[in-house]
């Protein structure tokens, strides 16, 4: 059992035991019990803020309520308390011995890579993971692919906290803009220019050179979306992207599922005519006005479509949570969607959408383009080979999801302490050379049964232990708050953590104390434990060179 789990169970007796001699009518569970560290080290190593949540309905004040507490549980401590305080308005606060992180550090190493930080949050909910979804119009560029490493890495931070996760791609391979690609393939067939608002990468070149099937702009888009959807298969798969499924949205509309949808609504009175289309009454479910399901010459709109795929999702293939990853441009679909999932008898509260903000990459001074129609945008292929698959992906899972950000590119590049990707690579390499340099001194880490953990006493040591300890909350943590950027922050502060116990505690320096340092051996290899789990949801590498 944690230190947080002897702690809060510990906190739940006494609280227990004060509400039996006072008369107060209030328990709360061990499980209930709100822990935190607090934000500066002299106040302690663990905090809770129980008597302030409990006071008002024990009919005290907070501080009466802490004072009995701390009452309490000096007189009943939990294992390795060395001092219970109140701080603020109510807070109790724990002072512990170094030995919990001794204890903390043992438990990592015994659980092991597989095993440890698994928080069950998810209880094996099902849930889908959509991300990316360009249309296959084009090679996948940096605008349209930044987003893939945050849908990719929520999805291994999801599976590792107990959820069943599905991937998936969502093909826009029908429609206008398919139409627009295959007259777009068609005119360079045929030497000609390409139509105003067309496709103008080169890529089309390659494509004319190689079509040889009929002048029909539908088929001929359709024959390039498929061949450009191998290209961003492969591109993706290079920055360690892959899907359970990719989905075709002409598959939709061909089985009949859009005319059903439709129909369904109609059963329930949210269709009308007016003007020769056919009409959803999305304000009656909250959104801003009303919205065209088809339109006067026939075609479904892409509301039409995707209220089909998600019906699908649900009703269909049976998903307990749906979880959509769009870029900001999307915003304004967003209500609408969710008022169609709410119509089709699906509570609202199953389908999360994400928005992806808008992202600025710079080189220097200049800016990297973004667009996809003109032909000028900046490949995810070029940036993966300037950079490399794992810069790429940490550099975009720096920021939050809703929020705007600004990279530059020059900095990555540099191999320095000032580069985010270079500093937590170098930490997994360090430990690498440590093992390659243990093998060259015949020195072989002990058993960790005989090894005396609680030599471990220098501060950076202290240090470390305590930001591995914290892996299991974070990882749980990320995946409620769907924030792989937390498994980011935690990597780099990590990856600081190592880099200072590196510099000053040697392990196999000539003078350290044998004892010390097969402690310190089991230390390495708790962080290396440590960077493989954090880097392994990031989707990095954890080199053990560089």
């Amino acid at each position: 059992m944690s230190t947080r789990d002897l702690l809060a169970e510990a906190v739940s007796r006494a609280l227990t035991s004060v509400a039996e001699r006072d008369g107060l009518p209030v328990a709360v569970p061990a499980a209930d019990v709100h822990l935190e560290r607090p934000a500066r080290r002299e106040h302690g190593d663990w905090s809770t803020n129980v008597a302030m949540v409990t006071a008002k309905r024990a009919g005290t004040n907070p501080r009466a309520l802490a004072n009995a507490l701390v009452d309490e549980l000096t007189a009943h401590p939990p294992a390795h308390t060395v001092s219970v305080q109140i701080a603020g308005p109510g807070f109790v606060n724990f002072r512990l011995d170094d030995g919990w992180l001794t204890d903390a550090l043992r438990e990592l190493l015994e659980t092991g890579e597989e095993d440890y930080a698994r928080p069950d949050v998810g209880h094996g909910e099902r849930v889908q993971v959509e991300f990316i979804s360009a249309n296959p119009t084009g090679p996948i560029h940096v605008g349209n692919g930044w987003w893939g490493s945050y849908g990719d890495a929520l999805a291994r931070v999801l599976a590792r906290s107990g959820y069943q996760v599905s991937r998936e791609y969502y093909v826009n391979d029908t429609g206008g803009q398919i139409r627009s690609l295959g007259e777009s393939l068609l005119a360079r067939v045929h030497g000609e220019a390409v139509p105003e608002g067309g496709y103008q990468g080169d890529y089309l070149t390659d494509l004319a050179s190689a079509y040889d099937g009929p002048d029909d702009v539908t088929e001929a888009g359709r024959w390039a979306a498929d061949r450009i959807l191998d290209l961003i298969k492969v591109t993706l798969a290079s920055v360690g992207i892959e899907f359970d499924e990719w989905y075709s949205q002409a598959s939709i509309e061909e089985s009949g599922a859009v005319e059903d949808t439709i129909a369904d609504l109609a059963d329930k009175g949210l269709v009308f005519e007016q003007d020769g289309a056919t009409w959803f009454r999305a304000t009656e479910l909250g959104d801003t006005r009303d919205r065209v399901l088809r339109k006067s010459n026939g075609d479904a709109t892409y509301l039409a479509g995707d209220l089909a795929y998600h019906r699908d999702k649900f009703l269909v293939r049976g998903f307990d949570r749906v979880i959509d990853v769009f870029g900001a441009d999307h915003h304004g679909q967003v209500a609408s969607l969710m008022a169609g999932v709410e119509a089709l008898g699906i509570d609202p509260s199953r389908l999360e959408v994400k928005l992806g903000q808008m992202v600025s990459l710079m080189d220097g001074d200049e800016a990297v383009k973004m667009g996809k129609r003109a032909g000028n945008a900046i490949a995810l292929d070029s940036l993966v080979a300037d950079i490399g698959p794992d810069a790429t992906r940490i550099l975009s899972l720096m920021s939050s999801l809703d929020q705007a950000s600004t990279f530059d590119l020059a900095s990555v590049r540099e191999q320095s302490v000032e580069n985010p990707v270079f500093y937590v690579q170098m930490a997994s390499a360090r430990i690498g050379g440590m093992a390659r340099k243990a093998v060259e001194r015949h020195v072989v880490r002990g058993p960790l049964a005989d090894t005396d953990l609680t030599l471990l006493t220098h501060e950076r040591e202290l240090e470390l232990i305590r930001c591995l300890e914290e892996l299991p909350e974070v990882v749980a943590q990320a995946a409620v708050d769907r924030a792989p950027t937390r498994i980011t922050a935690w990597v780099r502060r990590l990856a600081a953590g190592f880099h200072g116990f590196y510099h000053d505690c040697p392990v196999l320096a000539d003078g350290v104390d044998p004892a010390v340092a097969q402690a310190r051996l089991w230390l390495v290899e708790a962080s290396r434990i440590g960077l493989a789990i954090g880097l392994g949801l990031l989707g990095v590498a954890a080199p053990e060179a560089m």
